[in-house]
């Protein structure tokens, strides 16, 4: 480390961190990737289409199974979310990450995907990703804004491998995790992103992930069409949203037990993916078939496979998946599953276009590009779902080598977003973070207030006096204080008010006056401020109040007083350690 400090400027440092950060980024996501698509393969690889698989109903509930023991009694940890972890890892915990956070995620989700929870890989390769660079960082001892640059690297770094798609994976670590684009962050981003598809292509072969073929460019009069599945996009993601965190919190408020959600959950998960095979793991294969305007794992493995002759079954079926991919992803969480809403999005997308399209050219409204609306439709998703707009347009364009439809996913992204945002203020991945004031976004002021707490800032070093003390009692005290507010407070500290030296400055020297007791001359503030009240609000407290000291009360209960000037000095110390210039 000396010698590193001699000899190799921080920057330089950075960069060749990127690297390795990239490299082990980029071969974590090979290994989750591959190792769920093995044990999907080997369960389901003898199945017929033509008849029902009655296993459907039991693989996602062993894998879920599996993956709990694993996180509970091996780990021991609770199973979690990958991507709201990195967030609150940034926002509350200086970016520390814990070591088993690099292998667990890989094992946990491998199982519950390739058993067939209704979930996907990305999240948990974004999570093992960023454990991987906070690790680094925290070997290298590195400081507080370098951990949080190779948390966004090593994030980057997962999406850019597990997609091949680097430009997107950039996109990806400003929108969701919010890294700053300045100078110190965009050249390491590129380095780890481009050394992370390098280390995808060497391990897995250069390939499209979704190969779609474009019959001709852009037709600007299909424009209202793409405007209507923008808004279905961001209807439908809204819907998604408020089912899984409706689920979400109704399982954990009702069943405290993990035993009873994973039963109840998975008894459910298993009777939605018997009913709709096509909700069964990550949907990779569905999604490839619907991008060629094939629809048949609507029916496949199912006991609705006598009927995809009937157009109007086909609908109906279309409506029923799309309608309950939200509880089947939903339901794999609460079950305990470990996994991502990336993959569920780019199903819905998919599946969501391709009903649209159908729908329009069976009715014979138009007759449009099956596959376009496929592609575009998966954008309008991940946007909605995401929040994310940027990262749907140049993830979708990357992954399916569909750049000449940029216009219409630029439409589609675009209107999903702005459709979501109207009843979804947050994500999925931010809608807890936000509730508890812990989500760091790109509105730096508000993200430095959130991550600032009333209790860390109380100061309590004034000299408390009581209320029948008299004026005499207080002009001793006055002569060994170093502050010039006095709380009063009885025998329980119950506050009671308090004496500032400038309004008894006129009196203190009154001798007459000196019997007079406190309870007379104190007064009670007009601001009071509850440990548990927003930054925002105390701020607002001193700039409406315009004093220099509030006092801190609980239930009543003096806690002591918090200073304008302290407020100011944490805010300047954060935003310097938030900031990565």
């Amino acid at each position: 480390m000396t010698w590193r400090v001699r000899y190799i400027s921080d920057r330089q440092y950075i960069y060749v961190l990127s690297v390795i950060v990239g490299i082990a980024a980029g071969i974590s996501a090979v290994v989750i990737k591959k190792s769920a698509h093995y044990i999907q393969l080997l369960l389901i690889r003898s199945s017929a289409h033509q008849y029902e698989n009655y296993l459907y109903f039991l693989y996602p509930s062993v894998g879920i199974l599996l993956a709990v023991l694993f996180m509970r009694y091996i780990i021991r940890k609770e199973p979690g979310h990958g991507i709201p972890g990195v967030l609150y890892a940034i926002s509350r915990k200086k970016g520390l990450i814990r070591f088993h956070n690099t292998f667990s995620a890989i094992i946990s989700s491998a199982l519950t995907v390739g058993f067939g929870g209704s979930v996907g890989l990305e999240g948990p390769t974004v999570s093992t990703g960023a454990a991987i660079g906070s690790n680094i960082g925290q070997f290298l001892r590195l400081n507080h804004r370098q951990i949080i640059l190779m948390i966004g690297l090593a994030s980057a770094a997962a999406v850019a491998s597990i997609f091949q798609a680097p430009i997107a994976a950039i996109v990806f670590a400003l929108e969701v995790i919010m890294i700053e684009l300045t100078a110190a962050s965009l050249i390491p981003l590129l380095i780890a992103t481009v050394t992370a598809v390098l280390t995808s292509y060497f391990m897995l072969g250069q390939a499209v992930m979704y190969p779609v073929t474009m019959p001709s460019s852009f037709d600007p009069s299909n424009t209202i069409f793409y405007i209507g599945l923008g808004v279905l996009a961001g209807l439908l993601s809204t819907y998604f949203t408020k089912i899984f965190i409706a689920v979400e919190s109704y399982f954990e408020t009702r069943y405290t037990n993990w035993l009873h959600r994973f039963l109840i959950s998975g008894l459910l998960l298993g009777l939605l993916i018997f009913f709709f095979p096509a909700l069964y793991g990550e949907g990779y294969d569905a999604i490839n078939l619907s991008l060629r305007g094939d629809f048949s794992s609507l029916y496949n493995h199912s006991i609705f496979f006598s009927l995809q002759d009937n157009i109007w079954v086909i609908f109906l079926l279309f409506v029923a998946v799309l309608l309950t991919k939200a509880f089947a992803t939903s339901f794999t969480f609460t079950a305990g599953g470990v996994g991502g809403v990336f993959a569920p999005a780019l199903f819905l997308g998919a599946f969501l276009g391709l009903f649209y399209v159908t729908a329009i050219n069976e009715t014979g409204i138009a007759e449009l590009p099956v596959s376009k609306f496929a592609v575009v439709g998966m954008a309008g998703m991940v946007a909605g779902i995401m929040h994310a707009p940027l990262t749907g347009i140049f993830l979708i364009a990357e992954i399916t080598g569909g750049y000449s439809l940029f216009i219409p996913l630029m439409i589609v992204s675009t209107i999903s977003f702005v459709t979501v945002k109207v009843f979804t203020p947050n994500s999925i991945y931010t809608h807890q973070l936000a509730n508890r004031r812990e989500l760091v976004t790109h509105n730096k002021d508000q993200s430095v207030l959130d991550m600032m707490e009333v209790r860390a800032l109380v100061e309590d070093n004034f000299y408390k006096v009581h209320p029948r003390q008299t004026l005499g009692d207080l002009v001793k005290i006055i002569s060994q204080s170093k502050r010039n507010i006095f709380p009063v407070v009885n025998e329980d500290d119950m506050f009671k008010g308090h004496i500032l030296l400038d309004d008894i400055r006129t009196i203190m020297f009154d001798r007459e006056l000196y019997p007079t007791t406190l309870e007379k001359i104190m007064v009670f503030p007009e601001h009071i401020i509850h440990p548990d009240d927003p930054m925002d609000k105390v701020a607002e407290k001193f700039q409406a109040s315009d004093k220099y000291n509030i006092v801190v009360l609980q239930n009543g209960k003096y806690m002591g007083y918090i200073s304008r000037a302290n407020v100011f000095a944490t805010y300047r110390k954060k935003l310097s350690e938030l900031s990565l210039d």
